[in-house]
């Protein structure tokens, strides 16, 4: 299990914490309303190869508790985001490998009532700054298909670098889609990102 887990981080109105089994009603709720919102860019099952059983859409409790293992295992910190005080979304940072490695993935997605107040970005970087300063990992990916373009914007205000493009590499509403790379190492962001955000929202409150 990772030291710094479970844990709670908030900058604002936004906080993270650990995503539990009472968190139900409200993720099920947000996830209902968000449905056609999100997805062109969620995870899909692919078909299975012939002969395979076909592969299932797991429940509520059967995500919570794998998410729960997975972080006990230490290779994942799964939070909800909340927003005021409200449940908003998700925010997964997964993949996670020690050794000469050290470095992870962060995936998410928001409430639409909420985008575009500055919530994602600040998820983002509170994760950021704690896998590099509290976990002790070297490297953070975000892993984003081309066509979002909402999704880009949280890591380019953040100043994630573009990699490269991944081709067909998740299957996502039913087909394998590729995806641009974007990463940042804890050498980039000495200062932290939760301030190097602030900075950046202070020099241009549009964002």
């Amino acid at each position: 299990m990772i030291p710094s887990w479970p844990v709670v981080l908030v900058d604002g109105d936004v906080c993270l914490r650990p995503i539990k089994m009472r968190d139900q009603r409200a993720w099920r709720e947000v996830n209902r309303r968000n449905r056609e919102w999100l997805r062109p860019w969620e995870a899909t099952v692919p078909p299975p190869a012939p002969g395979a059983p076909a592969g299932r859409r797991p429940t509520y409790r059967q995500m919570v508790r794998h998410l729960r293992s997975e972080a006990h295992a230490g290779r994942m910190l799964p939070f909800v985001i909340e927003y005021q005080g409200r449940l908003v979304g998700q925010l997964t940072v997964a993949g996670i490998t020690w050794g000469s490695m050290c470095s992870g993935h962060v995936g998410y997605w928001v409430d639409r009532e909420v985008a575009g107040r500055g919530v994602m970005p600040t998820a983002v970087a509170l994760a950021v700054d704690h896998c590099f300063r509290s976990v002790g990992l070297h490297r953070m990916e975000v892993c984003i298909r081309p066509e979002n373009g909402p999704s880009r914007r949280v890591v380019e205000k953040l100043g994630f670098r573009e990699e490269g493009l991944r081709p067909r590499y998740l299957h996502i509403d039913g087909a394998w889609r590729d995806h641009l790379v974007y990463a940042l190492t804890a050498e980039e962001v000495p200062e932290g990102l939760v301030r190097r955000w602030h900075l950046a929202r202070r020099q241009h409150p549009a964002q």
